[in-house]
């Protein structure tokens, strides 16, 4: 019974606070992601108080978070846009890959971590975080921008280059034969295609069988069908996230605008529960040895992450307002930079990685959503400054003429 009692404590005090924490952040028209970040922080490992008695549930409930957040981002778009948008962005993920993995690699060797560990590190910086950028997406309205396609295809090549990544860097980490690692890309790699071509030729199928009179029955459908694709992908080393974005995109007409309204409050909840687990995986006391180098390079990726995304949304054709929104946007790193570190400090590898990890990750989860609110007004100013410049133009040349 004290154990039920700690639980439901424990549990309510949490969500409470975030209700808490949600509210001053609207009323100063901030992002609660990074107050959520710091509440977890402030309660995990080293923290005010020890929040065990729950921490199965958040574990679980972070992974529903990042899928149902993925989920609901897929709903937006119809295979064919994807498509087409992947076709013309190729070029942009290949930049992404080489500006964004360079950073970590060359700190990790500057560092003196070795060659391993450089790979390992590379990882970290590259991957950008989906559940974060999901999360921004949504709240600032930006679904159906002209930039957002191409954000979308870059996060989906990144997950796909960790399709590529994690079988390989698992296996080498392992000690474990280079065939099991070509066995794992070839599984992942056939589980994409597989999807793709699902939610391409039976979503409607899919829309079919899981519409329903019932709001209650269909939201469990659903939900059941997210979990069920999202463990699948996860078993043959794709990740979760990708797995229910692609039960998204096969969704059409009145079932996905029902399922996306019946599961916001689930959606919500568990991605409020995602930002705080992540903040509670991280020692605080680990963090100023290594804080520094963490901004700088923290500094430095914002930099090529931002390059990275507007030469993406320039060659799709968006003008200044959707180049900068793409740019700033793409920036969070999270879920995945942790868990490609957490590999990397298991098997055995500098010990400082993992703490440099986290407070790169956590300085750039805390940017994240903030600078995207900086998009429009930036906008709104540079064009103030050009009818500013056009008048003066005019008064100059009026009297000549």
């Amino acid at each position: 019974m004290h154990h039920l009692v700690e639980i439901f404590l424990q549990l309510g005090l949490l969500i409470l606070g975030l209700g808490i924490l949600g509210a001053v952040a609207g009323r100063f028209g901030i992002s609660a992601i990074p107050l959520y970040l710091l509440a977890g922080l402030a309660f995990g490992t080293g923290g005010l108080h020890d929040l065990e008695q729950i921490a199965s549930f958040l574990d679980i409930g972070a992974e529903i978070g990042i899928v149902l957040l993925l989920f609901t981002l897929g709903l937006e778009y119809t295979p064919r846009e994807l498509l087409g948008t992947m076709r013309t962005s190729w070029r942009g993920a290949i930049v992404d890959l080489v500006l964004n993995a360079s950073p970590g690699v060359i700190c990790a060797l500057l560092l003196g971590w070795g060659p391993l560990a450089a790979v390992v590190f590379g990882g970290v910086t590259y991957i950008s975080s989906s559940g974060i950028i999901a999360k921004v997406v949504s709240d600032l309205g930006w679904l159906g921008n002209r930039e957002t396609p191409t954000v979308l295809s870059l996060l989906v090549a990144e997950d796909l280059v960790m399709a590529i990544y994690l079988p390989i860097v698992t296996t080498v980490l392992a000690g474990l034969a280079f065939a099991q690692a070509a066995w794992g890309l070839a599984l992942a790699l056939l589980a994409v295609g597989a999807a793709f071509f699902v939610a391409a030729r039976g979503g409607t199928m899919l829309s079919r069988f899981l519409d329903s009179p019932s709001d209650e029955i269909l939201m469990l459908k659903v939900l059941g069908v997210i979990l069920v694709v999202a463990g699948l992908a996860e078993q043959v080393h794709v990740s979760a996230a990708v797995g229910a974005f692609f039960v998204g995109i096969a969704l059409s007409g009145d079932v996905s605008h029902t399922a996306e309204r019946t599961l916001e409050p689930l959606k919500n909840l568990f991605a409020a529960v995602f930002f705080v687990n992540f903040g509670l995986q991280t020692d605080p006391r680990s963090l100023p040895p290594v804080l520094a180098i963490a901004a700088l390079l923290a500094v430095v990726t914002i930099g090529t992450k931002f390059a990275t995304a507007w030469w993406a949304a320039r060659h799709s054709g968006a003008a200044f307002t959707g180049r900068l929104r793409a740019g700033l946007v793409l920036l969070p790193r999270g879920e995945f930079s942790i868990v490609i570190a957490g590999l990397g400090v298991a098997a055995g590898l500098d010990s400082e990685l993992g703490a440099m990890a986290a407070a790169y990750v956590l300085i750039m989860a805390a940017v994240g959503p903030l600078a995207p609110r900086l998009a429009d007004p930036i906008s709104a100013k540079r064009r103030a400054r050009m009818r500013a410049r056009r008048l003066k133009a005019g008064a100059t040349t009026g009297p000549a003429a």
